[in-house]
């Protein structure tokens, strides 16, 4: 059988492929299945996201830093390699050639910004601002 190509009906069947294997997955599932309350509409959503990622359709109206910030306390480099690498299997499994590899490279594009937004650029999740105690900075007796 031949691989699907990059286009909507290809980016469809991969994005529902993937996904039922992210939900299935013993560590990436709980994050995805307790963060996604409504699988049809999300999964239409992320294959307008690749739609427009890969054929410039323009289709995806979301914020991907925002959407991921709000679940950072669960996600860690650890985990983007995981889905990188179900993601690679996937898209290696269905896709021709010559689309997994482009949609391998942009995906580790994203996950790298990705991370770089939620672990450096937003600094640590639950962190804080300290305020300091009195008596101890700014006037302290010295």
């Amino acid at each position: 059988m031949p691989g699907l190509r990059i286009d909507d009906h290809g980016l469809g069947r991969l994005v529902d492929a993937f996904y039922a294997r992210i939900r299935a997955d013993d560590e990436l599932g709980p994050i995805f299945n307790d963060a996604v309350e409504d699988w049809a509409e999300h999964l239409a959503k992320l294959t307008d996201f690749w739609s427009s990622v890969m054929l410039t359709s323009g289709r995806y109206k979301g914020q991907p830093v925002p959407a991921h910030a709000r679940h950072r306390s669960r996600i860690t480099p650890a985990l983007f390699d995981r889905w990188l690498a179900i993601w690679t299997r996937t898209t290696d499994e269905l896709m021709e050639p010559e689309a997994a590899a482009a949609l391998q490279d942009r995906a580790r594009r994203i996950a790298e910004s990705l991370q770089l937004a939620l672990f450096f650029r937003l600094g640590p999740p639950q962190q804080q601002p300290q305020r300091p105690s009195p008596g101890i900075a700014g006037g302290a007796a010295q």
